[in-house]
């Protein structure tokens, strides 16, 4: 996919993704606009289903809104508050840990900075960049399994792992679509271009796509 192809992919799936389900972790972002829920909702978005993680988000946001309302209720309490989400007894802990590192380190304003993020017990690039992009609406490239797998398919960059897509994608992709990228590709691949048989004939932006690495396809 070339320079002038990435642009006309973008603008396409702009006036596509509209028309299919919003990720939970962007619905979180423009439901609440709150960094801390965007923090959150990634943490518990991580191996768990989108409806999955709606539900515990909600659940936990009416009774802990902020990290200083989270450190005052038990890990107990938020194991039963985010159950069923993958490894909620992991997560239980590593949310108290990271609100009182939030209040002992940042004065109680989650950090706006992917570095700063990292520290966090249970932080990746991933979560990182999206509190970054959805919490902050400060550039960065959010990679997943999607964002990394549509974007080689496409040609546009060529990497073994995310992380090595992402400093690609940085060094590449025009920063006007660093925020919306991770949406767009995340979407796309949910619906339409999924990792094993994606709907190429189905396909809006399939005359830009060479389809590097596609075997079966409907």
């Amino acid at each position: 996919m070339t320079e002038r192809e990435i642009h006309a992919a973008i603008h396409i799936l702009r006036r596509q993704v509209p028309k299919w389900n919003t990720p939970v972790v962007t619905l979180m972002a423009e439901t609440y606009e709150s960094p801390f829920r965007v923090l959150i909702s990634c943490i518990l978005s991580l191996r768990t289903q989108d409806a999955t993680t709606a539900k515990a988000s909600h659940r936990l946001f009416a009774v802990a809104d902020s990290p200083q309302a989270m450190v005052k209720i038990s890990a107990q309490k938020i194991e039963k508050l985010i159950y069923p989400v993958g490894f909620y007894k992991t997560k239980a802990r590593q949310i108290r840990q990271i609100c009182q590192a939030i209040i002992d380190r940042y004065d109680g304003r989650v950090p706006d900075e992917i570095d700063e993020l990292l520290k966090f017990n249970g932080v990746g690039r991933k979560t990182a960049n999206l509190v970054v992009t959805l919490g902050y609406n400060k550039p960065g490239i959010c990679v997943d399994t999607h964002v990394h797998r549509i974007s080689n398919r496409w040609g546009y960059i060529k990497t073994a792992s995310p992380e090595k897509t992402e400093a690609a994608l940085r060094a590449k992709l025009p920063k006007q679509y660093w925020i919306e990228y991770n949406n767009l590709l995340v979407n796309f691949g949910q619906h339409l271009c999924r990792p094993i048989s994606p709907q190429c004939s189905q396909c809006p932006v399939k005359k830009y796509c060479p389809q590097i690495g596609v075997g079966v396809r409907r």
